[in-house]
């Protein structure tokens, strides 16, 4: 299973930008406290990147949540914008297995792995609502929390070409 780091290795730049675009608008501390933790693990000052024009800044971040020792950072912000711009997803993907969540779609704890029929079946239905880049970028991350929570999960992503990210 991919790492979170791998899964921003494996996004596209414009998908990578344009989550950090959406922190930088709609979650200005969690952009704030990256930047600020991101330069200082490379022994810059936040102003060096705070004085770049916005896509420097989303390109430099970027560079460095695709980077092995960021992977708790990089979890950080998937959380973050998935459940801030597509928390419809995460609701949708939880209802299809009737598992209870706040209006954000987190929930208290996963029940075991579903079947793999019932896997289908939800993932089927979201292909057909959601953006299938978006779908791959959030069974992967569902699944990096706990790689061993949904074995059925993994299964899919490693035989689906379209649950994977490239």
């Amino acid at each position: 299973m991919l790492k979170p780091f791998e899964i921003f290795a494996k996004i596209p730049n414009d998908t990578a930008s344009g989550i950090f675009g959406f922190l930088h608008e709609h979650q200005k501390p969690l952009y704030k406290s990256a930047l600020e933790t991101l330069t200082k693990s490379r022994n810059l000052r936040p102003v060096f990147l705070e004085k770049k024009p916005r896509v420097e800044q989303f390109a430099w971040l970027t560079e460095q949540v695709r980077r092995r020792q960021n992977d708790s950072m990089a979890a950080h912000v998937l959380q973050i914008w998935l459940v801030g711009a597509h928390k419809n997803l995460l609701c949708d993907f939880l209802d299809g297995f009737n598992i209870p969540h706040d209006e954000n779609g987190t929930v208290e704890s996963l029940p075991e792995s579903p079947a793999r029929e019932k896997l289908l079946e939800v993932i089927n239905g979201l292909r057909t609502r959601y953006d299938g880049t978006l779908l791959a970028i959030y069974m992967n991350t569902f699944q990096s929390l706990d790689p061993s929570a949904w074995p059925t999960l993994s299964a899919l992503i490693e035989e689906d070409p379209t649950l994977q990210l490239h």
